[in-house]
């Protein structure tokens, strides 16, 4: 019994420190047959400057190396203060594509992942928390 105890602690504390200790915010979403996988170097965004990756799969699970990305970024209206619209510059780098996402102020933001391949276009939508 001591030791199931013993065993149970363990492994609940090597849970917390794993989550209290994440590197990165992950984030997955369909966009019609493709799959749209982004990462933020930190593991919750902040206010300031975010990094973020995105890697694009087809149906097949093969990487998207050829597609046209657009990143949008926003904030919706509060009481007395207009929406925040913001576009990030794309960078490719071997099969991923690199962004900045230079976030104003705390709270939710949207975030757009435009792909354009093969003459069609599609979207994946996602939502962070800026802290």
């Amino acid at each position: 019994m001591r030791k199931r105890v013993f065993l149970l602690l363990v492994v609940v504390m090597a849970l917390t420190v794993t989550a209290v200790y994440a590197k990165e915010l992950k984030m997955v979403k369909k966009a019609g047959e493709y799959t749209v996988q982004i990462k933020f170097d930190k593991s919750s965004p902040i206010v300031g400057d975010n990094a973020a990756a995105i890697e694009i799969t087809d149906s097949m699970g093969r990487l998207v190396t050829d597609a046209k990305i657009k990143l949008d970024y926003s904030m919706p209206a509060m009481p007395g203060m207009p929406a925040m619209n913001y576009s990030a510059d794309i960078k490719q780098t071997g099969e991923v594509y690199n962004a900045i996402l230079n976030l104003s102020m705390a709270g939710s933001w949207n975030i757009d992942v435009k792909i354009t391949h093969e003459k069609k276009t599609v979207s994946a939508k996602f939502t962070i928390d800026a802290k």
